[in-house]
């Protein structure tokens, strides 16, 4: 073996134990002036075995005065939401969603959807966009997952008992019209993409929750991301032009005394159209934040 080979060898064996004992996080930290910020990013729902969290998210929220997420978590109006869902996520008039996708898109549905069990008959009358999210989250509940165990719902819990307020970078109906205002065809592509990659959920979520956890970027950015910017419009609308959007209101807080904690879905936060990389091209100072044990 060659000398550079064993000094290369070297150098990468010394940095893996330099680090041998912490591993990155799925969370950012901005230096203001005068505060800090976090950027911690989100799996809205998890397993009960997920938890606990890395003690380091938890010394973040426990750092933080205030709370930010995409909604404002603990305002939220059951009744409103599901007027705003019916507003926006039901077929108006005699329309179906069958009709919507035409005859062989929806037959390349409905054996997709038998395939992995799902009903499609029971999202008759919904918007593809809304079916598709429907579908997701029945399928991710069937395997231990659920909302109440999920990043918001963890902090916000916190945040009620200690009486921290929690503000929303966008509301319920904001939200809402991102995804009504998707051309039909974008609809259509991402609820067949929902179903036909079903019966591999369970696998997919085991795989992105363990990059979660471990700060692991890379297979974020190139297994989870991609798959959106495949299709480029969905990508703009529910990530790039969303990140860009925040971030004028992430920067005002960098003139407060207080600290805050941000909590956004991990997939805001990769990627050269990620928050962090957006920020850091601002001139502002951003670190990955790691845990230690």
């Amino acid at each position: 073996m060659n000398n550079r080979l064993l000094a290369g060898l070297a150098l990468l064996m010394l940095a893996a134990l330099a680090r041998a004992d912490e591993h990155p996080v799925s969370m950012w930290q901005i230096e203001g002036d005068t505060n800090r910020v976090y950027l911690l990013g989100s799996i809205h729902l998890l397993r009960a075995d997920d938890h606990p969290l890395p003690a380091v998210l938890e010394a973040a929220y426990a750092d933080a005065e205030s709370l930010i997420m995409e909604l404002d978590m603990d305002d939220i109006d059951p009744v409103a939401l599901q007027s705003l869902t019916s507003e926006y996520g039901l077929i108006a008039g005699d329309g179906s969603l069958r009709e919507l996708m035409g005859e062989a898109r929806y037959q390349q549905a409905a054996t997709a959807a038998e395939r992995i069990g799902v009903p499609l008959d029971m999202l008759a009358r919904t918007e593809p966009w809304l079916a598709a999210i429907t579908v997701e989250q029945l399928i991710l509940t069937r395997i231990g997952f659920n909302p109440a165990y999920g990043i918001e719902m963890h902090m916000t819990t916190k945040a009620v008992e200690d009486q921290k307020p929690v503000t929303g970078l966008e509301t319920i109906e904001e939200q809402l019209k991102f995804l009504d205002n998707l051309s039909l065809d974008a609809q259509i592509s991402l609820l067949l993409q929902t179903l036909e990659e079903g019966a591999e959920l369970d696998t997919g979520m085991d795989d992105m929750v363990r990059a979660w956890r471990e700060g692991d970027t890379d297979y974020l950015e190139d297994e989870m991301l991609v798959q959106l910017q495949n299709y480029p419009e969905l990508y703009q609308v529910i990530v790039a032009k969303r990140n860009r959007r925040w971030l004028a209101s992430i920067e005002a807080l960098l003139d407060d005394e207080d600290d805050y904690l941000i909590v956004v879905g991990a997939l805001h936060l990769v990627g050269d159209d990620g928050v962090p990389e957006l920020l850091k091209k601002r001139g502002l100072r951003v670190r990955q934040m790691h845990e230690t044990f």
